[in-house]
């Protein structure tokens, strides 16, 4: 999920792309190896003292918030003493761990954090409230419709197993009704920055980097491991790009999109993409928007009941070739292509409209975003310390 307020802390003409990279290709079935984890190395200067021990990766199991379509993909943390068993998503497009609490009279639906029970909370004082960019589902985010108010506080926090004491994190005392049909209690941020448990972990040795397998519902076996790479879970080598920026924001340059084999003159432009394991679908500006439909279908149109959102007959989508690649420059210079099969297209009915089936892009302007339907089709890593992103075609 992206947050739009900070913590405290159709070309006419299209051209055939016969000079586009070649895809990365996915590969249905294959039998799966013995799990193997690589560690990133990890350079010591000279005359600092040696850690006698250094953390070892865990894997941490995934659970699909499934609605139709994929939406969120969660797993369990702790937190407090003794342990209070939470569960959150693991969101690249945030940095900090806020979660229900017993604080929050609108937070009945989750499973709440009850701080009066930890004898390691310590009360940070501070109140804010957030506002996101995206939110859990496919639907736009309007106005300050998927907003939590905070408070701020300090614990320790576990993740697979790994313990971090004194974590900074926000206990959630309020939050707007959007909130309302998560399973999980929290969100976990995993920017481009290590923070709270993932900082105290690379303190105490782990590996500055984790690895992500979002899977879609019919596959499962999602899983997070921090600190290493599951080179059982996906198919050749990782090509990794460089992070762009100087913030905590994964994001990556594209020099272009296709679609169906073809692009335009508008798709060439480079443009700085968001990469938000918390984000369910794809956001890109109007325009951008606008002129990946018009490569697939003329009767993909905006939905007025829903702005931002377009549509066509659910009678006609699932027939409709729909791959969208994006191209990407690897750390090597060479360009590769993530794609997005044409499955992807509908991401379900809407709700005031049973036959019109909602597509996988919405149009904002503010900020261009690749979510969950390209991630689950790939192993990702996420090298903090080496600050790129690393991909490769999963074995499904």
């Amino acid at each position: 999920m992206l947050r739009s307020t900070p913590l405290f802390f159709a070309l006419v003409c299209c051209t055939a792309a016969l000079a586009s990279p070649s895809p990365m290709q996915m590969v249905s079935g294959g039998s799966v190896s013995p799990s193997k984890i690589r560690l990133q190395s990890r350079k010591v200067q000279a005359g600092a003292p040696l850690r006698r021990r250094a953390l070892g990766p865990s894997n941490i199991p995934l659970d699909d918030f499934f609605k139709g379509t994929d939406l969120q993909w969660f797993g369990n943390i702790s937190v407090g003493t003794p342990p209070q068993d939470i569960t959150v998503v693991f969101d690249t497009g945030s940095s900090s761990l806020e979660f229900a609490s017993t604080l929050c009279d609108s937070c009945s639906s989750q499973v709440q954090f009850d701080p009066t029970l930890s004898s390691t909370f310590v009360d940070g004082g501070r109140n804010t409230v957030i506002t996101f960019g995206t939110g859990v589902g496919v639907e736009p985010v309007v106005g300050d419709n998927t907003q939590l108010q905070l408070r701020s506080a300090v614990d320790t926090v576990t993740v697979g197993g790994l313990t971090t004491s004194d974590v900074n994190l926000f206990l959630i005392t309020k939050q707007t009704p959007n909130f309302d049909i998560d399973p999980f209690s929290g969100i976990q941020g995993m920017g481009a920055r290590a923070q709270g448990f993932f900082a105290g972990l690379i303190d105490q040795g782990l590996p500055s980097l984790f690895s992500l397998l979002l899977t879609p519902n019919d596959v499962g076996g999602a899983e997070l491991t921090i600190g290493g790479i599951d080179e059982s879970k996906f198919e050749g080598d990782l090509i990794f790009a460089s992070n762009e920026g100087n913030s905590a924001t994964w994001q990556l340059d594209s020099p272009g999109i296709f679609v169906n084999g073809q692009t335009t003159e508008l798709l060439s432009e480079t443009r700085r993409m968001i990469f938000d394991s918390g984000t369910s679908n794809m956001l890109f500006s109007t325009n951008t928007t606008v002129a990946i439909y018009a490569l697939i279908s003329p009767d993909i149109k905006p939905n007025p009941a829903e702005p931002g959102t377009f549509g066509i007959s659910c009678d006609l989508i699932d027939s409709l070739p729909a791959e969208i690649a994006l191209t990407f420059t690897s750390q090597d210079g060479a360009p590769f292509n993530l794609t997005i099969p044409s499955v992807e297209l509908n991401v379900g009915p809407f709700a005031n409209n049973a036959s019109l089936c909602q597509t996988l892009i919405n149009a904002e302007d503010d900020f261009q975003i690749v979510g969950a339907s390209l991630l689950k089709h790939f192993y990702s890593v996420w090298d903090v310390g080496g600050q790129r992103i690393g991909f490769a075609p999963t074995l499904f």
